[in-house]
């Protein structure tokens, strides 16, 4: 505790104690105005500071809203896509399926038909040498036919050439025998001109036959047929 001599001492202590703080409050009135000065201009600013943040917070709400809207518009159409993604391979995959069998038949009916193909070669094959074969043998035939049917045409010449002989033949005898007959009759002789009515009778007989086989091979060589010859295919 403070000890004075006197009051005087003790006055002046508490004089100058007070103008000391006197002196600070001034100073901390100075201080406390300038912090109230500075505070009002502060509070200023943070209340513009305020407002702006509650005006870019009102905007970011609504950015946010939009932005959520937007999210969730998005996920719906992404989830629109990927279902659709998910149909599509689906939809890609049994196409594929249905190409793959398609082709690997169309492979089988390919093979099929190669198969087919040698198949019906061969048996074209067999059929032209066949074919070929069988014409040989119709050619063959119509030679034959051909030259069967000269013989008949030159035997049914024949025939009726040695028919004919044969008629002529009986003819003369009829005539010789009418001579003789008559020779006998008469017994007198031909007029002898250096040949007897016998020899006539054998001279004309003979002239007769020259001239039927002359006309005999006429005719054979006028119904000859020409051999066809054989074509190829």
């Amino acid at each position: 505790e403070q000890t004075f001599s006197s009051v005087e001492e003790e006055l002046r202590y508490y004089k100058d104690l007070a103008e000391k703080y006197k002196a600070k409050l001034q100073e901390t009135q100075v201080e406390l105005e300038e912090f109230q000065a500075s505070s009002r201009d502060y509070e200023v600013e943070l209340e513009t500071q305020l407002k702006q943040y509650e005006t870019s917070d009102r905007e970011l709400r609504s950015l946010l809203g939009r932005v959520q809207s937007e999210n969730d518009s998005l996920q719906e159409r992404l989830s629109q896509v990927q279902r659709e993604s998910t149909r599509q391979v689906s939809d890609l995959q049994n196409q594929l399926a249905d190409v793959t069998a398609s082709r690997e038949e169309m492979h089988r009916y390919i093979r099929e038909l190669e198969q087919s193909n040698d198949d019906l070669e061969r048996a074209k094959r067999t059929t032209v040498a066949s074919l070929e074969e069988f014409e040989s043998k119709l050619n063959l035939a119509i030679e034959r036919n051909a030259f069967l049917e000269n013989e008949l045409d030159e035997k049914e010449a024949l025939g009726f050439m040695v028919q004919r002989l044969k008629d002529e033949t009986r003819d003369l005898k009829q005539e010789l025998m009418i001579q003789q007959s008559v020779h006998k009759e008469e017994q007198t002789p031909f007029p002898d001109n250096g040949t007897s009515g016998l020899a006539k009778l054998e001279a004309a007989y003979k002239a007769r036959k020259e001239a039927q086989a002359a006309a005999a091979a006429s005719v054979a060589g006028a119904n000859a047929v020409p051999c066809t010859p054989a074509r190829s295919g």
